[in-house]
């Protein structure tokens, strides 16, 4: 099968370094790039569309919570309208680098805390989606399988890639174990390796008990942020290849 591996990149901002966007942009096939409030500045985003044009690999807003000091990935409550506003801010910045720099961006994908809660409150989920629509309804809403963020995308018209994690283990109800629970990240490549050839194999979600949800994705994804994120990329990789899966921008997908 054809199969996008994501990662989220271009999280370092200022003087501060987090992951390792070099040597993931050799392995995956799309990133999704800060868009300056929870990581990232505009010279990291610049620096990061140039990479992603030379390396091949397609790119896509990655909106979050204006809140460096807990990397959005703390819940924040706003007003509708300002969430909106948000979001839509965050498109238009990273649509301003990309297309300077000769590589637009493909998708849309919600960072941490605004993720998470899109994926359960469908109210969330509505306002992510409007404001993808609102800023251009032919972008590609990257929503995790199972959840509301992939419904109130197809509601909204968009298109929508279905997203499983390698490095994050499932609870039984198909939604990602909560960080603060042991176990919830898998940061053994090994482990995250036969992780996702689990859920190839099977077609769809094994939650960590043993469970299975069935459900079609289209992307795979590893935290960049990760210390063993490389390791756990490339061993994921080099698995779907030796498997005869081909590794594809994430448009390829949806064709």
């Amino acid at each position: 099968m054809k199969i996008n591996l994501n990662a989220d990149l271009g999280e370092s901002y200022g003087p501060y370094t987090i992951g390792n966007d070099d040597a993931l942009l050799e392995i995956v096939g799309s990133a999704n790039v800060a868009c300056g409030l929870h990581g990232g500045d505009p010279l990291v985003m610049m620096q990061t569309v140039a990479k992603a044009r030379k390396t091949g690999v397609s790119i896509g807003a990655h909106p979050g919570y204006a809140d460096l000091h807990g990397f959005g990935r703390r819940p924040v409550v706003l007003p509708r309208e300002e969430l909106k506003a948000l979001i839509l801010y965050q498109l238009g910045a990273i649509t301003g680098i990309a297309s300077a720099g000769g590589h637009p961006i493909t998708h849309v994908k919600p960072h941490g805390a605004l993720n998470n809660q899109a994926c359960s409150d469908p109210a969330v989920a509505a306002i992510v989606a409007e404001a993808v629509r609102a800023f251009d309804p032919t972008l590609i809403l990257l929503a995790p399988v199972l959840s509301e963020l992939a419904m109130a995308g197809t509601s909204a018209g968009l298109p929508v890639a279905l997203e499983v994690f390698a490095d994050r283990t499932y609870q039984t109800d198909g939604q990602l174990t909560k960080r603060s629970e042991p176990g919830s990240v898998l940061r053994d490549a090994k482990a995250a390796q036969d992780h996702v050839l689990q859920m190839i194999d099977r077609g769809g979600i094994v939650t960590r008990e043993g469970a299975f949800i069935p459900t079609p994705f289209h992307s795979i994804c590893v935290h960049g942020d990760e210390p063993t994120s490389v390791d756990v990329a490339r061993a994921v990789a080099t698995a779907l290849r030796d498997a005869g899966h081909e590794i594809v921008p994430l448009p390829k997908t949806m064709t």
